[in-house]
């Protein structure tokens, strides 16, 4: 990497600037401000923009949300976002809900709590091994390597072709509608800003296989890794 080159640093929210969803430390806003006088800061979430900057306490940077389906920008004066992009598609509930109920036969997920998958407003779905109403420790014990959910990854991203299939949170698997993803939204943000890849460093933490990280890291964006968030800081020291 060359660092002279380096105009934008991007970044994952949860589990690479604070633990998952925990506000950012007093370490962590002074490392950005640093960071923010020398590089033009983004985030790119898998979130809202609303809910990126609420749980980021309302800092002062532009957002991309939803993998690309939302884009907001900081209006400095009135210290809010001012959405400038908004997508949205229609999930086909009926072919969803086929699928997901094929899957939970094959592979013995017939018992869950609520309902067999979530929709948002965004056109993303979120398929709950568990149910959407299943509690928080049985969630959270499920499968804390994602290796159960690894092992039939390749199966739901077979059934979801109109899908990006992530494995997400703690028991689910989160869609976003193709061709969205963190390295469509990046590379959608350095067009629309006249940046090239060589220029942009990612900074991220869910980089393994279906993590939402993965599609930056396999990109030929510059990405550093992170596997701990309180290491971020010390990790992004080099750059200032």
């Amino acid at each position: 990497m060359d660092k002279a080159k380096i105009k934008l640093i991007a970044f994952d929210l949860d589990g690479t600037l604070t633990q998952h969803k925990s506000p950012l430390s007093d370490e962590m806003r002074k490392t950005l401000d640093a960071l923010g006088k020398k590089y033009k800061l983004l985030m790119v979430g898998a979130g809202t923009c609303r809910r990126i900057f609420n749980q980021m306490d309302g800092y002062p940077i532009d957002i991309v949300g939803n993998y690309g389906m939302q884009f907001a920008v900081y209006n400095a004066e009135k210290k809010e976002l001012d959405l400038v992009r908004d997508a949205s598609v229609p999930a086909d509930r009926e072919k969803i809900e086929k699928a997901i109920t094929a899957l939970r036969g094959k592979y013995g997920f017939t018992a869950f709590d609520g309902d067999t998958a979530e929709y948002h407003p965004s056109g993303c779905v979120t398929f709950p091994l568990l149910g959407t109403k299943a509690a928080s420790a049985d969630k959270l014990a499920f499968d804390p390597t994602r290796e159960k959910r690894r092992k039939i990854l390749g199966d739901v991203q077979s059934c979801f072709k109109g899908y990006t299939v992530f494995v997400g949170g703690s028991s689910s698997f989160d869609m976003a509608p193709a061709p969205y993803n963190k390295a469509y939204a990046l590379e959608l943000y350095c067009r629309e800003n006249g940046l090239c890849h060589d220029e942009v460093v990612y900074v991220g933490d869910d980089y393994g296989p279906g993590g939402n990280d993965e599609s930056v890291y396999l990109a030929d964006f510059h990405f550093i890794e992170i596997d701990d968030y309180r290491s971020t800081p010390e990790k992004l020291r080099f750059l200032l």
